[in-house]
């Protein structure tokens, strides 16, 4: 029925196109308005069922893509700050070298390779020891000033008490006008400067302290410390050289050689006993 139907439509359709093309031209316009917006719908329904799968591929694609830049971002800072610490390194030992080939009392030049920060007593472990000519007593420095002073050595480590420790105590000068004064640390990094004679000194921050030579122990003109601040009579200082940023340091010759121990007289031989 419904195939008779619509071959009578085609029969009628083809002989009012062949007898009257303008009536043809108004129906065949009648059924493209109808039939254009379904066909509209229709298309676009099925172009955003086909683009589903590439739209989910392209969302993972670019997913992975972002997850995989990030890690070459993080890897990139990783190898930036790696370069920035061997480069400060380099340029630490490199100044090291150029005041060990200038000092004339050098020992050896050496890695500090721990430090006790979190406590407030301040030492440093030295990789050089005795088989490399440390000994107990000898100074510690870098190129910016005084680190502190050898206690104790092994064969290959030496233990350093740095001058930041509330046990060490340095004769200073001050630069500006050579007063004498005693540096001693305070245990939170920071320095306490006081008068070593009966005079008064009257302190003001940017004052500079170097090693006085006072004592033997410390060669004169090292670095010691800057005040930051003053109260009364002590002067409160930053030390010349960063306690928390040791790497390499300097072991050099006390300032006066030890004295040569006076030998003990042999006893004299007992005289023999004359025979009668």
């Amino acid at each position: 029925m419904g195939a008779v139907g619509g071959m009578l439509i085609g029969v009628a359709l083809l002989l009012l196109s062949t007898f009257n093309p303008p009536a043809f031209a108004a129906v065949r316009g009648f059924f493209s308005e109808i039939t254009t917006p379904v066909a509209s719908g229709l298309t676009w329904v099925r172009g955003s069922v086909a683009g589903v799968p590439g739209g989910v591929s392209s969302y993972w694609n670019v997913r992975g893509e972002n997850a995989r830049l990030k890690k070459q971002i993080a890897d990139d800072q990783l190898l930036v700050s790696r370069a920035r610490t061997l480069n400060q390194e380099n340029r630490h030992l490199r100044e090291m070298l150029k005041l060990r080939d200038v000092s004339t009392d050098a020992v050896v030049a050496a890695r500090l390779v721990a430090s006790s920060l979190g406590s407030t007593r301040r030492y440093a472990t030295l990789n050089a020891g005795g088989w490399q000519g440390v000994k107990t007593g000898q100074p510690v420095r870098q190129p910016d000033g005084l680190i502190g002073q050898v206690i104790e050595t092994s064969p290959n480590t030496a233990r350093v008490l740095l001058i930041v420790d509330p046990e060490s105590i340095v004769p200073v000068r001050r630069t500006r006008d050579g007063l004498p004064a005693i540096a001693t640390g305070r245990g939170d990094g920071l320095l306490d400067v006081r008068s070593a004679s009966v005079a008064t000194m009257i302190f003001q921050p940017g004052d500079t302290f170097v090693t006085s030579g006072t004592g033997g122990i410390f060669p004169p003109n090292i670095p010691v410390a800057n005040v930051i601040r003053t109260s009364r009579d002590i002067a409160v200082a930053q030390p010349s050289a960063n306690p928390d940023s040791l790497d390499f340091a300097l072991v050099q010759q006390t300032f006066l050689p030890e004295p040569t121990p006076t030998p003990s007289p042999s006893p004299s031989a007992k005289p023999k006993a004359e025979k009668k």
